[in-house]
């Protein structure tokens, strides 16, 4: 999973970050944004990396944490060196599985129990499950740290959280195109099962384009779909076909316009019309030789018609602003 993180434009307008400082919105963002990052919002972050990456000496680190905890933004432990953001999960959780595995790992290598606890539960009360670690916090101890009961050491969360609903885009925007690549790819399987008894040939129709014009992608099968539709003689769009690669052309539209074409001008709507109106008696389509290959005066005649009506298609597409 690709790492890096997602600020949402509207976190400069944020009632919030208003208020923020030049410098405390710039750590703000520090914390979102820096390499120790995770899908969950708790990593490890020692003062001394913050130091590195930011410039700020140590009083103006501690100084700073502080204060984002006392705004009830981050826990921080200085026993593991960790921190939470809080409500991290409210604003940036994907329920997808290969989230959801990338947050269990992540959550399993967490030192600190209790951010898990926490983590875990308000991933409940928002309605979502992470089972594995759910079972595997009963069997996962915490480690030995020093004693912090006296209030040294970890910093403590004062108070209820009201966090602005912010999305701040924790990888949401590479899940999100992963997401419409999965539905692209079911929707292109449906384009081969939708058309059922057909199925096969469609299968006739894409491979026949593929070897003939070139690779097809999604948008031509959904086209070719289509066409199917219109024209369930798949045999005729074939012949269609050829007919665009004769005349050196390459997209699906050009396609859809001589099938057009045909069914306006010359009555065929099917393969049998096909061979009645445009096919030679010995089974060559009009225009073309021996070898099945068209003729210089037989391309420009065929040609002519579907052209004309290809070229006045595309001005109407552009006088409508297409």
């Amino acid at each position: 999973m690709a790492k890096y993180r997602n600020v949402h434009t509207t976190f400069w307008e944020d009632g919030f970050v208003l208020d923020l400082t030049p410098e405390e919105k710039y750590f703000y963002l520090y914390l979102m944004t820096n390499s120790n990052t995770t899908q969950c919002g708790i990593y490890e972050l020692p003062y001394r990396v913050i130091e590195m990456h930011t410039g700020y000496n140590r009083e103006t680190v501690q100084k700073l944490l502080q204060r984002f905890v006392e705004y009830g933004k981050i826990t921080y432990n200085e026993s593991t060196k960790e921190i939470m953001l809080n409500n991290w999960a409210k604003y940036n959780f994907i329920n997808s599985p290969k989230v959801k595995k990338c947050i269990e790992k992540e959550l399993l290598a967490v030192k600190h129990i209790p951010f898990v606890r926490s983590y875990v539960t308000s991933l409940e009360q928002l309605g979502y499950r992470i089972d594995t670690v759910s079972i595997l916090l009963g069997e996962k101890s915490e480690p030995k740290v020093p004693n912090t009961s006296n209030g040294e050491g970890s910093i403590p969360y004062p108070y209820p959280i009201n966090t602005s609903s912010i999305d701040y885009g924790e990888e949401r925007e590479e899940e999100r195109e992963k997401e419409e690549e999965k539905e692209e790819e079911g929707e292109e399987k449906k384009v081969g099962q939708s058309v059922g008894p057909s199925t096969n040939s469609f299968l006739e129709i894409k491979n026949f384009f593929d070897s003939t014009i070139r690779i097809s992608n999604f948008t031509d099968h959904k086209k070719m779909d289509m066409l199917l539709e219109f024209y369930p003689d798949h045999l005729l769009i074939i012949e269609a076909i050829k007919v665009t690669a004769d005349n050196g052309k390459s997209n699906i539209e050009y396609v859809e316009g001589i099938l057009k074409n045909w069914a306006i001008e010359k009555g065929i709507n099917t393969y049998a019309d096909w061979q009645l109106k445009e096919a030679k008696p010995n089974g060559i389509t009009k225009g073309h030789n021996a070898n099945g290959q068209i003729s210089a005066n037989s391309k420009v005649h065929a040609g002519t018609s579907i052209d004309a009506f290809y070229e006045q298609l595309e001005r109407d597409k552009q006088a409508w602003g297409g």
